[in-house]
């Protein structure tokens, strides 16, 4: 894959199938931002760090620029992407309390 700077970005197979995330905590120190992606599973009260990611501020700052560029258009494709605003508490409802196997 190359991106539009002329770089030549290889995406392994075992990258390509991504991590699944349902929650990002971010930190941040005078010379560097930490993500941390987390997966939440419904009943289970502990949850592990998937992927840390640690970026310089101002790659923090492009990656915000880059993610506002795409929620905007995928909003005016998609329509608005609504977010429930439980106070600052994680949801830990997934839907349906009463799953069964």
């Amino acid at each position: 894959m190359e991106n539009q700077n002329g770089i030549n970005i290889e995406l392994t197979e075992e990258m390509a199938q991504g991590i699944y995330s349902n929650l990002a905590v971010i930190a941040h120190s005078a010379s560097e931002f930490v993500v941390d992606f987390v997966r939440i599973m419904p009943g289970v009260p502990k949850a592990r760090v998937q992927s840390r990611i640690i970026l310089t501020p101002e790659h923090a700052k492009r990656l915000s620029q880059a993610l506002h560029d795409n929620i905007t258009k995928y909003e005016s494709m998609h329509g608005q992407i609504k977010i429930n605003d439980a106070g600052g508490v994680i949801p830990m409802n997934f839907g349906n309390s009463n799953i069964q196997a």
